[in-house]
């Protein structure tokens, strides 16, 4: 299973891979200081964005487990599929 983290910032998301522990300090220390940039690293490869965090701004931090489904719920769903076929 591999854990996605989605970073809300007023109102928009950005998905980070995991670990974040040295992003949340870097934000929390911008914030502290009255204000300054942080850079926001993508998900797969690239530069990444510099965002002005600055106290008072909404950060939101949710974690997501993405993975494969467990292999009863395939199942169900494949017989649900095959029983509105039937009918």
């Amino acid at each position: 299973m591999t854990i996605v983290h989605r970073l809300s910032i007023d109102g928009k998301d950005y998905f980070l891979p995991d670990p974040v522990t040295e992003l949340r300090q870097q934000i929390l220390q911008a914030i502290k200081a009255g204000g300054d940039y942080v850079n926001i690293p993508p998900l797969r490869g690239g530069p990444g964005i510099d965002i002005l965090f600055s106290p008072g701004m909404p950060v939101v931090w949710t974690q997501i487990d993405v993975g494969e489904p467990a292999e009863n719920e395939a199942h169900e769903g494949e017989t649900d599929a095959a029983a509105s076929l039937d009918i």
